[in-house]
């Protein structure tokens, strides 16, 4: 009960310079990130050769870069899996190549065995990287359009566009936080992105904007029902759809708790990407894209 009535009295519209500070230094955080070490593509998007093998007896680094010298690969990434495995990036390998690579690894290692191999021509990378960006873009403006004609009865104080740009603001907003954490993972951590990637960022997308459209929903819904200001009806309707948004991220943080832990290796990254863009994306939600739309009132009304 004294939870609830704290709830109800939080001035989140008032305290709006203190959300947009902490929503501006994880912005420009994220975009130092970037600049500064980049993303770290895998062989999704550069083309090269993903090879996970299982050991009985994991030999060390050294041993498998002598077995493979011979094969000329270039430059070898080799990363630990589990107790038993390693994954092995490489060069791009034909079929006959991997043949001749795995018959040499049973001779020198007993009980090795394959679990995946992947080979992706750089050619394939590029047109994946293009179709990626593509695909998001594409997502962005699907998202401005299906939020103006949604809201298009909603012409006063804000017109309708204004709430699908602001939701798309804070789309941007949400995936280059996770952006620029993976920008820190993949310098400290040589965590890559792949196509999981690709498909986390979209799904992040689905997510923030279905939080969003919730809490815009509300207002619409008080502007018809509510006296007072147009902060103060915005206000009650963030306090409203609060506790549901929350409720419904907790929801979905826990299930991909449980799949980043236990999921496997090749979805971990995937799995993380989520949890990161499904707490930002909460805060979004709650705490900037109601106060920004009050803001671009503010602005409009003084104009």
């Amino acid at each position: 009960m004294e939870l609830k009535i704290k709830l109800n009295n939080m001035q989140i519209i008032k305290t709006r310079k203190i959300w947009f500070t902490i929503a501006g230094i994880l912005a420009l955080a994220s975009i130092l990130a970037l600049i500064t070490w980049g993303l770290k593509p895998s062989i999704d998007f550069t083309g090269g050769t993903l090879w996970e093998l299982s050991f009985i007896e994991r030999p060390d680094n050294v041993a498998i870069e002598n077995a493979l010298q011979e094969f000329n690969l270039g430059t070898l990434t080799i990363q630990p899996v589990g107790d038993q495995g390693v994954i092995i990036k490489s060069k791009e390998l034909n079929e006959n190549l991997h043949s001749q690579i795995f018959d040499k690894l049973i001779k020198n290692f007993e009980g090795v065995s394959e679990v995946r191999f992947e080979s992706v021509g750089s050619l394939i990378g590029k047109e994946l990287r293009n179709k990626a960006v593509y695909s998001i873009l594409l997502v962005l403006l699907a998202i401005i359009a299906y939020i103006a004609y949604a809201f298009r009865q909603v012409s006063k104080p804000v017109q309708s566009w204004k709430y699908g740009v602001i939701s798309v603001v804070m789309l941007l907003h949400d995936i280059l936080i996770v952006a620029g954490i993976f920008a820190f993972l993949g310098h400290y951590y040589n965590v890559e992105i792949d196509l999981t990637f690709v498909a986390a960022l979209l799904t992040i997308l689905g997510f923030s904007v279905n939080n969003t459209i919730i809490v815009f929903d509300r207002t619409r819904e008080n502007l018809y029902k509510l006296e007072g200001s147009f902060e103060e009806i915005v206000n009650k309707s963030v306090l409203q759809s609060i506790a549901r948004s929350v409720n419904t991220s907790l929801t979905v943080l826990l299930t991909l708790g449980a799949i980043y832990l236990f999921g496997g290796e090749s979805i971990k990254h995937f799995s993380l990407a989520l949890i990161i863009g499904v707490a930002i994306g909460m805060f979004s939600s709650i705490f900037i894209t109601s106060p920004l739309l009050v803001e671009w009132y503010r602005l409009g009304k003084s104009s």
